[in-house]
């Protein structure tokens, strides 16, 4: 009997709670903000593009006339030297300017001067070379034992051409037939290239380092 009493109890307690899950009132999710306060909220490109107003966005600049274009002239300064020179004035410039980019070139400078006796055959030859050189008093010379230049007889590095031609002319007054030739190097510079209105032409210079070696020239326009 007290089974049965309790089977029925726990039939009505499982109907109980079928009919509550069932019927009973629905818990409503709390809505959060997409953004925090005062955060503008994201747009992907794709949904700004698809929008029916996107060609009327602001634009950052107003648009040059065909009366500003037909006074405009454009100019390249340079040669920088370093990059951070040229991203000083680069970024000078930019607000005055309607149109402004950089370039990069190339310089081949005089690193200085090399005074020498051509290779020998063999390193024989440039030794035999070396001892007449030294019976004639010279002194300062140097046989190149390897590389591009192997048996050739250096005579010297010099910063000045006239000091180099020196040492050619007293070389060859002794027999000898030296040669002379200027030592290069290729360096990156750097340009920078902007339109102005010839009406009022921007000052670049009061931007620049004055220690900076600038000159200005006229470039097709961009």
């Amino acid at each position: 009997m007290l089974a049965r009493l309790f089977f029925l109890l726990l039939l009505a307690l499982n109907v109980g709670v079928a009919a509550w899950l069932a019927f009973g009132p629905r818990p409503t999710a709390r809505a959060f903000a997409p953004t925090d306060p005062g955060v503008s909220e994201l747009v992907l490109l794709s949904e700004r593009d698809r929008g029916g107003d996107a060609s009327a966005a602001e634009l950052a600049s107003a648009p040059e006339t065909e009366a500003d274009l037909r006074n405009e002239t454009c100019v390249s300064i340079g040669p920088f030297p370093t990059q951070a020179d040229m991203r000083a004035v680069l970024n000078a410039l930019t607000p005055l300017v309607p149109r402004i980019q950089y370039r990069d070139a190339h310089t081949t400078e005089t690193r200085g001067f090399w005074v020498f006796l051509p290779a020998q055959p063999s390193r024989e030859k440039a030794l035999a070379l070396a001892r007449a050189l030294s019976n004639k008093g010279v002194r300062d010379y140097y046989v190149v034992t390897a590389g591009d230049q192997q048996n050739t007889i250096s005579l010297g590095l010099f910063h000045e051409q006239a000091n180099a031609q020196k040492r050619l002319n007293e070389i060859a007054a002794l027999g000898f037939a030296p040669q002379l030739i200027a030592r290069t190097e290729d360096l990156p510079v750097y340009w920078i290239d902007f339109a102005e209105n010839t009406r009022k032409p921007v000052d670049w210079r009061s931007h620049v380092d004055p220690k900076l070696e600038l000159r200005q020239q006229a470039v097709t326009c961009f």
